[in-house]
């Protein structure tokens, strides 16, 4: 290469490095303008002692550290702007930075209220939803998460041909929830009321993630993304429950049930708009309570661990076999999602160069837990079914723990190797990244082919 050449291609790493410092919210564009001129100071030190440019950089970044560590430093020297930014939009003493934060807040507002919004536009086609609760219940997540996508697409400046993939997913998964002759009672309403949500997060998940869909990293951003998301909307569910409780004891008091408005009104639009507002809190608030979800991982990792043993030994002493009807079969896949949320997002928020330690055996200890359930689950499920036939609900819960088996064995394999010293932790964390499409491709195998296949039943 030419000089000319050398100092382009230097420049272009240096632009990409600004960009992934740019994404840390606790960094203004002043500090992150620092940071870069230390970067290029250190470059030019390592160029004069003769290194190439690719070289000087490599190294120079290396010598900085972990982007991380830094932001951490920066957030502590400067605590009285994250507190800014806890309770205000903007406020940072940087102008692109609060100009950009305010516009955020507009589109976030768009996006909610538009999610609000679309919760009432069945009512003007003569739906209720007292009396249509199952079409709402199949329908919610198509009310909400197109916002959410909306939101994160605009934030991430999606392209044409990703906002066009985003479209036509929403919209299959309208066809699908919406196009099936199924009855009020069938089971295929609730597993597709179950599953479409998750293929619909999943979607979001590719607004999130945008152009860079392969990468093992945003991915684990995206799962990180969701730890979070759950845990404000969590917190927010929480504070709309006491303004629900307010707001009909305050109107009671003067004669007026606002039973109606509440159930009609404030709660299913509250919900919708929800759904978008924790999005966007976790967007512009990374980083400054990104330890909630880890602190709350490594809480109730041993509870679970210690609750699944627990349910192993009493299986042993009592003989006993599991009920695998349709509520006890909701009730194992939920732990078992829950066991394989603690495990992601515990992945996500872990030092990737740490050595193994306690809290590694534990996870150990709970995934070999949560996979001997699953074992015992599945010879349930086939026994009933080789007995009494297949239905939609058995067949879909035999698909779904055969599709978590595979994730929790191998998941199980690469702990023990990784506590053993014999395996990387990243190896962990790509296969845990890459099984993500099989949890999407599953759940729209159970929304689209499920209601045919069992005869809309």
């Amino acid at each position: 290469m030419t000089p000319r050449e050398d100092q382009q291609e230097l420049e272009t790493q240096f632009a990409q490095w600004r960009q992934y410092v740019q994404r840390r919210r606790e960094l203004t564009s002043a500090d992150a303008e620092e940071l870069e001129d230390h970067l290029r100071g250190c470059v030019d030190e390592l160029v004069a002692a003769g290194l190439s440019a690719d070289e000087a950089f490599l190294v120079a970044v290396k010598r900085m550290g972990s982007l991380d560590e830094l932001s951490r430093e920066f957030a502590r020297e400067h605590s009285e702007r994250l507190w800014q930014q806890l309770v205000l939009t903007g406020g940072t003493g940087d102008p692109v930075a609060d100009t950009r934060s305010r516009r955020d807040l507009r589109v976030m507002l768009l996006c909610a209220a538009g999610a609000a919004v679309s919760v009432k536009v069945p009512a003007l086609f003569g739906l209720d939803m007292a009396d249509d609760a199952p079409f709402y219940g199949v329908n919610f997540s198509l009310f909400a998460l197109p916002w959410l996508a909306g939101f994160l697409a605009w934030r991430r400046q999606a392209g044409r041909a990703l906002i066009g993939v985003l479209v036509a997913l929403f919209a299959l998964g309208a066809v699908a929830a919406n196009a099936y002759p199924l009855a009020d009672d069938s089971q295929s309403v609730i597993l597709t009321a179950i599953h479409l949500p998750i293929a619909l997060w999943l979607v979001a998940g590719l607004a999130y993630v945008a152009t860079e869909w392969r990468s093992s990293r945003r991915r684990m951003d995206f799962i990180r993304f969701t730890g979070e998301w759950v845990v404000y909307f969590v917190l927010i569910g929480l504070g709309g429950g006491v303004l629900t409780g307010f707001t009909a004891g305050t109107f009671l008091a003067i004669g007026i049930d606002p039973k109606t408005f509440i159930w009609q009104w404030l709660l299913p639009c509250g919900a919708a708009a929800a759904v978008v507002v924790a999005g966007w809190l976790v967007e512009v608030k990374q980083g400054v309570v990104e330890n909630i979800a880890p602190v709350l991982t490594r809480l109730f990792t041993p509870l679970f661990t210690a609750v699944l043993l627990a349910f192993l030994v009493a299986i042993v002493w009592t003989s006993a076999g599991i009920d695998v009807e349709r509520q006890a079969l909701i009730l194992f896949d939920l732990l078992l999602v829950v066991v394989l949320g603690l495990l992601l997002y515990s992945l996500s928020a872990r030092d990737p160069l740490a050595p193994p330690g306690l809290f590694d055996r534990v996870q150990l200890a709970l995934v070999v837990s949560a996979l001997a359930v699953d074992v015992l689950v599945l010879f349930e499920i086939a026994g009933r079914i080789s007995e009494y036939g297949a239905t939609a609900n058995k067949a879909a819960a035999l698909g779904e723990n055969v599709v978590l088996l595979a994730n929790l064995a191998w998941s199980a394999w690469l702990l023990l190797q990784f506590v053993r010293r014999r395996t990387p932790f990243v190896a962990l964390e790509r296969w845990q990244t890459g099984y993500l499409p099989v949890y999407a491709a599953w759940a729209w195998v159970v929304v689209l082919v499920f209601p045919p296949l069992f005869s809309y039943a």
